[in-house]
């Protein structure tokens, strides 16, 4: 028996929705214009930033960005292309390819970073309380374990 959404469910859901296929294109073009970027490629090189030798696996990578190792490689291969991340073996296993950000990279993303977390701030969090945020981390918190509980594969 389909358990359909009550009113308040469905007024809630088509905003939502909204925010899912709006959110990422408004973050892509201020980036696309700004610095010839993706919202992806800054993800990427965001995460690479938080090691402290600007170093992953690419299959972990491809989980903290949840992209599926072709789509990760394709990045890649186009930041690597622009001298932002390079490719190399790991000391660990030959089976594995790490990816690491050149000093070039470091500088592109710094220089990216305040625009696009005034981006971040005037699309998401302007005019929200301190109760807002901490009830949007709560949901949003929510709505992700179910997904990760869920077994459904997420990845792009």
């Amino acid at each position: 028996m389909t358990r359909w959404l009550d009113d308040d469910e469905l007024a809630s859901w088509f905003p939502l929705a909204g925010v899912m296929l709006r959110l990422g294109p408004a973050l892509d073009s201020q980036l696309q214009r700004d610095f010839d970027l993706t919202h992806f490629d800054y993800l990427c090189l965001a995460m690479l930033s938080e090691e402290s030798d600007w170093t992953l696996s690419m299959s972990t990578l491809a989980a903290s960005t949840n992209a599926s190792l072709s789509r990760l490689s394709h990045v890649i291969t186009k930041l690597e292309r622009r001298g932002w991340v390079s490719r190399c073996p790991s000391e660990v296993s030959r089976r594995v390819t790490n990816v690491r950000m050149t000093d070039e990279g470091y500088a592109l993303l710094v220089a990216a970073a305040p625009s696009h977390v005034e981006t971040v701030r005037s699309l998401v969090y302007d005019g929200l309380s301190d109760d807002d945020v901490a009830n949007l981390h709560k949901l949003m918190a929510h709505i992700l374990e179910r997904i990760e509980q869920s077994g459904l594969k997420s990845s792009v």
